[in-house]
């Protein structure tokens, strides 16, 4: 308006709203909001996968004052935008629901996910999820895996969070042969099978694999069985303890796993009391 209509600084600022002081000083932004940019793109390169409010979460410790909406800003200035997958057309058919599991170690679901080394030689990652926290509860990586090396990583497993209540897979040969079926029956556990051509029904494994995937198999080139053990086992650890997850409340698995041990574990013990309160007798 001052350029082409030949207006003065004040005339031009009172037509526009526009404080005098707003139009002569440019913002700048501070050391801080130049601190925050660098974080959010240096998490955002190295997580590929991760959209503005998973940082927002990673960001929280360092910078506990921004709100999602000041990540997002910057987030979208840096264009930083994760692509959506063109999703395949399927026919419509009826879907199962998933029942929801109420408790840790309710129902584990389990899959395979493969790879290649540099040698185009194939490995096999065994994936078990928890149903209830997301946790994942394991992932073995080998060249062949039978269906009695499943009842073995299974076992070891249970020593360190007990046996699921039930187990959720589909019709491989390794989750149907005579091993697995004698383990489970041992152990008292139930075998929940999906039904042929039907992976939704196992929706908590595949959701679970696809960012296994993306997140890194796609991401590293694996030359040795050792070396890809080792990078698998790094990032179940990060999946674990630090990354957040949105169904846990934004916070990592093992965090959301731990809080309700401890609900159970209080109730469990505050039974007896309350039943000593109300009927004056101790429990039996």
């Amino acid at each position: 308006m001052i350029e082409q209509f030949d207006l003065s600084e004040r005339r031009a600022c009172r037509l526009v709203g526009l404080s005098r002081d707003s139009y002569r000083n440019a913002p700048r932004p501070s050391a801080e909001a130049d601190a925050l940019s660098r974080a959010i793109v240096d998490i955002a390169h190295q997580r590929r996968r991760f959209g503005y409010r998973r940082i927002h979460d990673l960001l929280r410790p360092d910078f506990p004052g921004v709100n999602h909406k000041r990540v997002y800003r910057l987030y979208k200035a840096a264009k930083l935008a994760v692509k959506r997958r063109r999703k395949a057309k399927r026919t419509s058919s009826e879907r199962v629901p998933l029942q929801l599991a109420q408790s840790v170690n309710e129902v584990w679901s389990m899959d395979f996910a493969s790879d290649s080394l540099s040698n185009a030689r194939r490995i096999k990652c065994l994936t078990v999820a928890d149903g209830f926290s997301h946790e994942c509860v394991d992932i073995t990586v080998d060249h062949s895996i039978s269906g009695q090396y499943v009842t073995r990583v299974l076992d070891q497993a249970a020593r360190f969070g007990g046996y699921p209540h039930a187990v959720r897979t589909d019709n491989g040969p390794e989750f149907t042969s005579r091993a697995f079926i004698a383990w489970a029956q041992a152990h008292g556990v139930r075998h929940l099978l999906i039904d042929p051509g039907k992976p939704m029904q196992n929706g908590y494994i595949e959701s679970f694999n696809g960012k296994f995937r993306d997140e890194c198999l796609n991401e590293h080139w694996f030359e040795t069985l050792a070396q890809a053990r080792e990078t698998i086992s790094a990032w179940r650890q990060d999946y674990n303890e630090i990354r957040p997850h949105s169904s846990c409340g934004r916070i990592p698995p093992a965090q959301y796993a731990a809080m309700h041990r401890q609900h159970a574990a209080d109730a469990s013990q505050a039974k007896p009391n309350s039943t000593i309160l109300a009927t004056g007798l101790p429990a039996e």
